[in-house]
């Protein structure tokens, strides 16, 4: 058996961490399985999966001449899920997630891939803060319109993921589709001047995780909070990722 599982980020809101989290993904199958999954970035506006060289992720233009989104691009997109011998990510912009909706929703694309022997997982984002009601939205309307399980992300970068003191796992959008949600993965803020500002630096030099480890450019102590956040989602990640296959697929 091949592990050859499809994981697609979308959220309707920008600028809640959907990029980095599809980056964190790539990374933990890498580390899990001992695969580089295919990394596919949809994104019109910026393709930032594209910014880390190790993770090797190609570009999917979904605009037409005129600068308008083609849904029928999408086609190529799940092209590439078939061809592709192993895992695959994916990364969509906030421009593009009512047309990805609509196409996963309208053209069966997920019973494709699954007839495949292709799981198919749907992750989101969900943060706190102001923003906070229109991810709710954003995940509410991926659990209308798709089939596929979903991983919810609690990014608390702009605050606790809560109303009213109650988590995500407290609440009626989760208990009313528990049999939905395959995992629920929490990105702790960080101190913003020592591991924030770490991670920040990961990002500004498109470097993963396992890179900085191994480099001999960043000092003991920063490599030293680098590892305990990369083990705290590697240990959030696995159990999820893991679900329903052998163990003889973990690296």
């Amino acid at each position: 058996m091949t592990y050859n599982d499809t994981h697609i980020t979308l959220q309707g809101k920008g600028g809640v961490g959907k990029s980095h989290i599809t980056s964190l993904l790539a990374q933990a199958i890498w580390a899990i399985f001992g695969t580089r999954p295919q990394g596919i970035d949809t994104d019109p506006v910026n393709k930032t999966l594209m910014h880390f060289p190790a993770l090797q992720a190609r570009g999917l233009n979904i605009l037409n001449q005129d600068n308008q989104i083609n849904s029928r691009q999408f086609d190529t997109m799940v092209e590439w899920l078939l061809e592709h011998d192993g895992p695959s990510v994916i990364d969509n912009g906030a421009t593009s997630f009512i047309p990805a909706t609509g196409y996963l929703a309208e053209t069966g694309a997920i019973d494709v891939l699954n007839a495949a022997g292709r799981r198919v997982f749907i992750h989101t984002v969900l943060v706190g803060g102001q923003a906070m009601d229109d991810t709710i939205d954003g995940l509410e309307a991926l659990l209308h319109s798709t089939s596929a399980p979903v991983v919810v992300w609690e990014n608390e970068h702009f605050g606790p993921v809560e109303r009213d003191s109650r988590r995500f796992r407290d609440s009626s959008v989760y208990h009313e589709n528990r049999d939905r949600i395959a995992g629920i993965v929490t990105l702790h803020r960080p101190n913003a001047d020592l591991a924030g500002r770490d991670i920040a630096e990961l990002s500004i030099k498109g470097q993963t995780f396992a890179e900085a480890l191994a480099s001999p450019e960043w000092g003991r102590m920063p490599k030293h909070r680098l590892q305990m956040v990369w083990a705290d989602y590697l240990q959030q990640l696995k159990p999820i990722l893991t679900q329903g296959l052998p163990e003889g697929l973990v690296a």
